[in-house]
């Protein structure tokens, strides 16, 4: 399935979670068994050279992803979470909301110096969670070799926040 056909599977949700948000609903393309493997193809298909040992799915929308990838690739998955929600013992890293803070955690074991570590969430919008998980992986030793998106808000200007790093959305809203 090409680009384009994957895009018109997206719905638009006007004023969710608030006014004047409009909201990319992933959940109808999620449901289109052709298209959410051809999302997971694209994806994949990227990164089978890059030996990932790891791949880190963002809470909670880039554990769908994460799973199917780490799947895909024969890697290991690994969830990164909001504080207090991983049992084990965990690293913390804070990041700015648009209004307000919070914190992202990971286990401290969870990735071993030098493991290659392919990062995945639904969306890339300011760059902010994206970038404290890659801080993550970073202070655990692990060596990103890319942070892969189904959608980018362009506008948002998110890879502004994550330079050196590689890249991947399969669609871009400008």
């Amino acid at each position: 399935m090409n680009l384009v056909e994957l895009r018109s599977k997206i719905r638009d949700i006007k004023d969710f979670p608030t006014e004047g948000i409009l909201f990319k609903d992933i959940t109808t393309l999620l449901k289109d068994g052709p298209a959410w493997a051809s999302v997971i193809d694209h994806l994949a298909a990227k990164y089978h050279t890059a030996l990932v040992d790891v791949v880190v799915g963002v809470e909670s929308r880039g554990f769908i992803f994460g799973g199917a990838l780490a799947h895909q690739l024969k890697a290991g998955f690994v969830p990164v979470r909001k504080r207090g929600k991983l049992p084990a013992k965990t690293i913390e890293e804070e990041y700015a909301l648009e209004y307000g803070r919070d914190v992202l955690a990971i286990h401290e074991d969870a990735i071993r110096p030098g493991q290659k570590v392919l990062v995945v969430d639904d969306l890339l919008a300011t760059g902010g969670t994206m970038a404290a998980t890659l801080r993550l992986v970073e202070r655990l030793g692990g060596t990103v070799v890319g942070a892969a998106f189904l959608i980018e808000l362009g506008f948002l200007k998110g890879r502004e926040r994550l330079p050196g790093y590689d890249l991947e959305s399969l669609i871009v809203y400008e």
